[in-house]
């Protein structure tokens, strides 16, 4: 089994924590949303932020509730039918949340999503800079898949994998998927009373990828396959991942006392995976910058337009450029909020004057410090 001499982590001491919430937990086939359960999680998450850790959750269950409230008949559902289900559960879903967290002083948002906006850059910086606001402002942003038009998420049931990619996203340390599984075992523990579970994974393997079986739950469509293809991301992001079985009041709760689960131990700390992520990146253009921004940047600042003598090459939104000293020798590299021509429109312009020469009231850092590495 997982070597033992490894700790796992501690979800009491989690900085930045991303739960993800399966269908069969939230939603019960004859009575419908698990109010009960919702309630208790609210609970928990209201304990995580009084502790100082900043929470997102990841919610599936939209098209589970749009199915009952429309009366959709049981078994597989068309495409259309799904994304018409999801439409009206979405709604619901989201009421939910918002009346059961706040009581408890919390603030909740929406955030709708796809695979494709974690995945294209430019969609992936919005995605951050609006994670790291509503974080900021200690909201708990609740994040569902968009089913309405992402046709392979209904299809395929990626809601961990999503979950790992918004928990990169987010920066986060800690990822929990509550599940209707304890953990991840070395076979289908509803089919093989031989199967056991991990306690711990150091690393995935092929032999741990070949152990991964088919979904269990008739209301999910993930199995374990896609939540090791979340783990996989999550850990390679510095974030470490736990399966656990959620159907327990308080599941949040019962992890930190140490109920059954399996962690996945993440590659190093957050933070610097995805320094190590940007630094790996080609870059398409380059940023010339004057004495005063070098000190800033030394400081650990963003960089402003006002320190920008010269923009060369030709990038989009999002795209890595190389930063220049004043005598051109290369101080670092980040991902640009700007195009090249709105870069050299703003560059040595102050923050305040961005909106007058673009149009529109864009962001005051041309680089942001999370998004580079000096």
């Amino acid at each position: 089994m997982a070597t033992l001499m490894l700790t796992a982590p501690d979800v009491a001491r989690a900085r930045r924590l991303v739960v993800k919430i399966g269908s069969a937990l939230l939603v019960d086939r004859v009575r419908g949303l698990r109010q009960g359960w919702l309630s208790a999680l609210a609970l928990d998450v209201a304990e995580a932020r009084l502790r100082g850790t900043q929470v997102v959750l990841v919610s599936s269950g939209s098209i589970a509730l749009g199915r009952m409230i429309l009366g959709l008949p049981a078994g597989t559902l068309t495409l259309e039918q799904s994304q018409a289900a999801a439409a009206v559960g979405q709604i619901r879903l989201a009421r939910a949340y918002e009346e059961v967290l706040a009581p408890h002083g919390i603030t909740t948002a929406q955030i709708l999503v796809t695979l494709q906006d974690t995945e294209d850059r430019r969609r992936y910086l919005n995605s951050r800079a609006t994670m790291e606001t509503l974080l900021g402002l200690g909201v708990v942003p609740i994040v569902n898949e968009n089913d309405t038009v992402a046709t392979d998420e209904i299809r395929y049931g990626d809601n961990d994998r999503l979950a790992a990619q918004i928990a990169v996203t987010a920066g986060a340390d800690q990822l929990i998927l509550l599940s209707d599984v304890d953990g991840f075992y070395t076979a289908n523990p509803k089919e093989d009373p031989t199967a056991r579970r991990f306690d711990l994974v150091e690393q995935i393997t092929p032999a741990i990828e070949a152990m991964a079986g088919d979904p269990i739950s008739g209301l999910s469509k993930g199995g374990m396959k896609t939540k090791l293809l979340a783990a996989r991301t999550a850990v390679a992001g510095g974030c470490a991942m736990a399966i656990m079985e959620g159907s327990t009041l308080r599941p949040l709760k019962a992890l930190a006392e140490g109920a059954a689960r399996t962690w996945f131990l993440p590659e190093g700390d957050p933070q610097v995976a995805r320094k190590r992520w940007i630094s790996a990146m080609k870059e398409k253009g380059r940023i010339r910058v004057d004495a005063g921004a070098v000190a800033a940047l030394r400081q650990g600042k963003s960089l402003l337009p006002a320190g920008v003598t010269e923009v060369t090459g030709t990038f989009g939104r999002g795209e890595p450029v190389a930063i220049l000293s004043p005598e051109g020798v290369v101080l670092g590299k980040g991902l640009v909020r700007y195009t090249a021509a709105e870069a050299r429109a703003i560059a040595g312009h102050r923050s305040g004057e961005i909106e007058a020469i673009l149009g529109y009231q864009g962001r005051a850092a041309l680089v942001h410090r999370d998004d580079m590495v000096v």
